[in-house]
């Protein structure tokens, strides 16, 4: 089976996540600056998980561009995923709204884990049924990002109930280790792409030459 209708299929439901995240920042009553604060924890969780889907989005569409094929296995891991990252909209709010609970943090903490596990089932499931020999397996060799993550999101869930700043920050530090662009799936499909290239080169002198 192709990827194209999975890839749709996601995009629809990380365009619904993220408009369940916006709708949770209600304009507010009073128009100055003091009601507008109240509302600063709201965002900066709002924030942060926009980040993160952003993230989830981006990774997602490059491990479905280069996978040349999927099965059900894949549809299923795919559907778990979706379904902890359909999660972080109440736990952004939940957070955001109750930032002085330390609870409210593990739990946002415990739901970015467990997407986090989802993304490697759903990576491993692909690589499964491409080959250990295909572009995707050999892209994704060396993983430090994908097996350092779930270690700090466990630290980050733990430090919530001593100290929930730190944990805090540790969510953001995850979110930018992210953001620093990851090439290796590009530059892979990039030596695909010019070794197919090659090939049409190749056959269209063999053509001519018949």
């Amino acid at each position: 089976m192709r990827t194209t209708r999975l890839e749709a299929f996601s995009d629809g439901v990380l365009a619904i996540v993220l408009t369940i995240m916006v709708l949770e920042l209600h304009v507010p009553e009073d128009a100055n600056m003091v009601t507008l604060m109240k509302l600063l924890p709201l965002f900066v969780s709002y924030l942060l998980s926009f980040i993160y889907i952003g993230i989830y989005w981006n990774n997602h569409h490059h491990l479905l561009q280069i996978a040349d094929k999927i099965n059900g296995p894949i549809m299923w891991a795919n559907l778990h995923l979706l379904f902890w990252l359909s999660l972080i909209p109440f736990s952004t709010a939940w957070m955001g709204r109750n930032y002085e609970v330390s609870l409210t943090f593990a739990i946002y903490g415990g739901i970015l884990f467990m997407a986090a596990i989802a993304y490697w089932i759903l990576q491993t499931a692909i690589i499964a049924h491409n080959g250990t020999d295909s572009n995707i397996a050999t892209a994704l060799k060396r993983d430090f990002k994908g097996r350092i993550s779930p270690i700090l999101y466990i630290i980050a869930i733990v430090f919530a109930f001593y100290n929930k700043w730190l944990s805090g920050a540790i969510y953001i530090a995850v979110a930018f280790l992210w953001l620093i662009p990851d090439r290796r799936i590009e530059k892979k499909m990039e030596e695909s792409e010019e070794l197919e290239e090659t090939k049409e080169i190749k056959e269209s002198k063999k053509t001519k030459r018949h």
